[in-house]
């Protein structure tokens, strides 16, 4: 599933073409949307965000289109009427005078008024977004600390989106062993400085993986892995997805555990309880 990280760099490339413009033509493939392809034609769009893993494309007569990903839906962005070669079933079509941006395979769409995106039940339960320029790693160390999350596993914790929108599996991995904490600890058996190096963790991976397209290991390693010659798949992550590989830190093997129900990576001494 898409993380935060890859819908706002799906966000920002449906912007370029979008904002600004005027659509001229509004499908949808699922039948209890047909009642919006009319008002929304002819409108334009002023805004494109996102709110985690929530994608929010505005409209300049109030209304919202609203659209999850979750696992299976993409959007493509193409020149007008070139629609991609693809087995999905088209659920968004929203045509300018030059282009076309395409969503593919989602179920989770609404058109919404102001009033009801208010309303709107995963917008409403989200915490802030992991990318937004509102939030902080001192943010994010008051909200660890907070009543209503600090005796929680961080394992857990951190795949919640009521603690921060946007972190998903392989940010969740990358961000605690960033952090050197164990999985399993809660932040109340935390200290202060733990805690301050996780705030930093969160906001430092977050937004790399954002720059990089997915990429988390530092710059720094990822340039000395790349000239032995080691491909994208190797050098994207530190521990995610390297299982019984050694550790780039202290060369320990990487282990892997289920926690929430999604596959969890740690190093047992760099993370170690």
């Amino acid at each position: 599933m898409p993380e935060g990280p890859e819908i706002r760099r799906e966000a920002d490339r449906l912007a370029k073409v979008l904002v600004d413009e005027r659509l001229e033509d509004v499908s949808f493939g699922l039948p209890r949307l047909a009642q919006y392809e009319s008002r929304l034609a002819g409108c334009t769009v002023s805004a494109i965000d996102t709110r985690g893993k929530a994608l929010l494309t505005r409209f300049d007569n109030g209304l919202t289109l609203y659209s999850h990903n979750q696992l299976y839906g993409r959007w493509y962005v193409c020149q007008r009427d070139g629609y991609p070669d693809t087995g999905r079933s088209l659920r968004v079509v929203l045509h300018t005078a030059t282009h076309s941006a395409l969503l593919y395979s989602a179920s989770d769409i609404e058109v919404l008024d102001e009033d009801e995106l208010a309303q709107q039940p995963f917008l409403r339960r989200a915490g802030p977004d992991l990318l937004s320029e509102d939030l902080s790693a001192k943010a994010v160390a008051e909200r660890l600390r907070g009543s209503r999350f600090r005796r929680r596993a961080l394992q857990a914790l951190y795949l919640d989106q009521s603690f921060i929108a946007g972190v998903g599996n392989y940010l969740r991995s990358e961000i605690l062993f960033h952090a050197r904490v164990a999985p399993g600890a809660s932040p109340q058996k935390l200290d202060d400085t733990a805690i301050a190096r996780l705030g930093r963790s969160t906001m430092t991976i977050g937004r790399r993986a954002y720059r990089t397209a997915g990429i988390t290991n530092p710059p720094s390693r990822v340039r000395a892995l790349k000239a032995q010659g080691y491909k994208r798949a190797d050098y994207r992550f530190a521990v995610f997805a390297r299982e019984d590989r050694p550790c780039y830190r202290c060369g320990s093997l990487i282990r892997r555990t289920t926690a929430s129900s999604r596959r969890l990576y740690w190093c047992p001494v760099c993370q170690a309880p």
